[in-house]
């Protein structure tokens, strides 16, 4: 079975940073696009960033633009998020997204369990 599981989550005030991790396990034979989505209370979920399988190109959302940078390790099947200058908006759930390859299945949006970032004022 694959799966994805973050961390890195937790409280920190406006300005501050946090980097979340996203790991993948499980009989994997390959990881394609990867990603970051975050759901506020009360909100829809959107992409915050994501990335392609080799880590050639990214793209953000423009509310997180020049703020967060999305980056993986293909060696540990890991996808980060450095958040930089956070704000009290960006309070929210973040979803780790994945387009994973197993050598029965092809999981193409597997989503992990989610981690909570608070930021306060």
């Amino acid at each position: 079975q694959v799966q994805l599981v973050e961390s890195g989550g937790g409280l920190v005030q406006a300005g501050g940073s946090l980097r979340l991790s996203c790991a993948a396990s499980g009989s994997i034979l390959s990881i394609n696009s990867m990603g970051w989505y975050r759901q506020a209370p009360g909100k829809k979920r959107e992409l915050v960033a994501g990335i392609t399988s080799g880590g050639g190109s990214t793209n953000y959302a423009d509310s997180v633009k020049g703020r967060f940078t999305i980056s993986r390790y293909n060696a540990k099947n890991t996808v980060y998020l450095q958040m930089n200058s956070l704000k009290r908006e960006d309070t929210a759930v973040y979803y780790c997204n994945a387009d994973i390859s197993s050598w029965s299945s092809r999981y193409r949006e597997l989503w992990g369990q989610g981690t909570l970032v608070t930021v306060s004022s």
